[in-house]
């Protein structure tokens, strides 16, 4: 069996506005921007490091080996950022997390790759409890044609999708603190 490669997309696209207008993935928790510790933990699993966001390129570039964005100004939501993720993706497979989980670790991310490599043809996405969790999922990169075709379609939810397509759930704890997701100024007390 050859080596299984997969890219990783950081999703870093939204309009923050739970953050009061902020831009998430740059907003400082433990004296990092949220976004350098998800990279920390994404960063020795490939060779290609995408970041999709809409604002402060420059920023986000020192984190990523590629920075990308949705084909408008309208933040149309995380399927905006998988489409373009997609669209450059080196690998047979796109590892997709959102920027604001800095708990997250490379354990749980290199589980995720083996799920995926087990059954490459399948999505495989975080099933927490009864919760699908569909920013943490590797998609395979041949399953873009469908995405494009729902997006067309109009279709925003990227687990809707996904469990069309028959995705594989890797299962979590229902209070798995990896999974913690920081998207209110709240959590960075």
């Amino acid at each position: 069996m050859h080596p299984f490669h997969s890219s990783i997309l950081l999703l870093a696209g939204g309009r923050g506005q739970r953050m009061g207008g902020q831009d998430k993935g740059l907003v400082i928790w433990q004296g990092l921007p949220l976004i350098a510790h998800v990279q920390r933990a994404a960063r020795p699993l490939t060779d290609d490091l995408i970041i999709s966001c809409n604002r402060n390129h420059a920023q986000y570039a020192t984190y990523a080996d590629r920075v990308v964005s949705d084909d408008n100004d309208d933040f149309d939501g995380p399927l905006a950022g998988i489409r373009a993720g997609l669209a450059v993706a080196r690998h047979s497979h796109l590892l997709v997390l959102a920027c604001d989980v800095p708990k997250i670790d490379s354990d749980l991310l290199r589980t995720l790759i083996d799920t995926a490599a087990h059954s490459p043809d399948q999505p495989v996405m975080v099933r927490q409890g009864e919760h699908w969790e569909p920013l943490f999922c590797v998609i395979p990169t041949a399953s873009a044609p469908a995405f494009e075709a729902a997006w067309q379609a109009g279709e925003r939810s990227p687990r809707k999708i996904m469990l069309q397509l028959n995705t594989r759930a890797l299962q979590c704890s229902e209070h798995d603190p990896r999974l913690s997701n920081f998207n209110t100024a709240h959590f960075l007390k």
